[in-house]
């Protein structure tokens, strides 16, 4: 319960203790990777793991041309070991899948039901993978990717889906279709497009979204946080030693700011959680093109905003410019009057973030519960 108090994460209805992850890497992560690390990370997905015939035999020949693959001949029964091994940890497992069609992916949700994440393996840019119909050939047909996803719903199961960013069409579209086909998660490797693409990616859907690529230090960590990631994951970089440095820099953050991933102010450039700490539509300013977007009326937002701020300690506020916290900025951004009234509630300023944190999610549920489409262009 302390690591749900500092960063109020949960995957699969399981505690993520820090939102650091160890992501697959063929042939590398399995459960003794992931025991070795175990301290310092909150979830891995282990993998990937071919699971039919038409991938193990993708498998097979990727190894014959020197890659590393896990290649078993009952792809059950040796994922039952890797759980069962990882059930002595308290790292939130998934399971990333090779399939060639919906029924495998089904078969393998049958077997372990919710004890893991499934994960579908929609990265993979190897040509005998996507000559299989996995990895990259997902994302060229997101039809059969949008079959995988309700097969394993079907099951009952959290589903988390790996892309790479810049092979889709449109990444935000993407995003926004695999959330309406039921999953849980958008996995992104960010390539090179960087936290312009975790903001498109946030502003798209209300999928928990892990930020992938060459996230190694804590600057970089934050600057996916900043922009919409709920964690992030680290592949070839997955050493004990800098898995340990995130983890101790993201806890020591959480514990001070009371916001681990806290938006940049939408002035800034942060998404659209940022909402939260923007003031009333009086002004011309960021705030009103975002709305637009977003399918909100100036009044629509401001009955909102305010219904949702009720008997919370961001309610009122008589000494701020519009009468109620619920209108004011980032505790990072100097402001006398906001001070003074957090003075006067005894509130302190982690507890101002984080009753910002649940006012943002109120807002994204308003946001994506409503079935007019998001303008994903930004």
């Amino acid at each position: 319960m302390e690591a749900y108090d500092r960063f109020e994460l949960l995957i699969n209805d399981r505690i993520v203790k820090t939102p650091v992850a160890i992501a697959s890497m063929a042939g590398i992560v399995d459960a003794a990777y992931v025991l070795e690390r175990a301290d310092h990370v909150g979830a891995a997905f282990i993998g990937g793991y071919s699971i039919d015939a038409a991938t193990i035999e993708a498998s097979r020949r990727m190894a014959g041309e020197g890659r590393k693959e896990f290649l078993y001949d009952d792809p059950l029964e040796a994922l039952g070991r890797e759980i069962d091994a990882l059930k002595q940890s308290d790292v939130v497992t998934g399971l990333n899948l090779r399939g060639s069609t919906p029924a495998s992916y089904a078969g393998v949700a049958r077997a372990f039901e919710d004890a893991v994440v499934y994960e579908i393996d929609a990265h993979c840019r190897q040509p005998a993978m996507i000559e299989a119909g996995c990895g990259e050939y997902l994302l060229q047909h997101p039809g059969r990717l949008v079959e995988i996803v309700g097969a394993l719903k079907a099951e009952d199961v959290t589903v988390s889906v790996k892309i790479r960013a810049g092979v889709a069409a449109d990444d935000a579209a993407l995003a926004r279709t695999v959330w309406k086909a039921g999953a849980d998660i958008l996995h992104v490797d960010l390539m090179d497009f960087g936290h312009n693409k975790v903001r498109q990616i946030r502003n798209a859907s209300p999928l928990t979204l892990i930020a992938n690529n060459s996230i190694t230090t804590f600057d970089k960590a934050m600057d996916a946080f900043s922009h919409g990631a709920d964690l992030v994951s680290l592949a070839r970089k997955s050493d004990p030693w800098t898995l340990a440095g995130l983890d101790a820099a993201i806890t020591r953050s959480a514990e001070e700011g009371g916001w681990y991933n806290a938006p940049k102010q939408l002035c800034r450039g942060g998404d659209i959680r940022a909402l939260a700490f923007c003031c009333m539509p009086v002004k011309a300013c960021p705030l009103l093109p975002a709305l637009e977007r977003v399918g909100l009326s100036r009044d629509d937002y401001l009955k909102f905003k305010q219904e949702a701020a009720k008997e919370t300690p961001l309610e009122d506020g008589k000494s701020t410019c519009f009468g109620s916290l619920a209108w004011c900025c980032k505790i990072s951004s100097p402001c006398m009057f906001r001070n003074m009234t957090l003075e006067k509630k005894g509130l302190s300023a982690r507890e101002y973030m984080r009753c910002k944190h649940h006012l943002a999610e109120k807002i994204i549920h308003r946001i994506f519960d409503e079935e007019e489409p998001v303008d994903e262009s930004s």
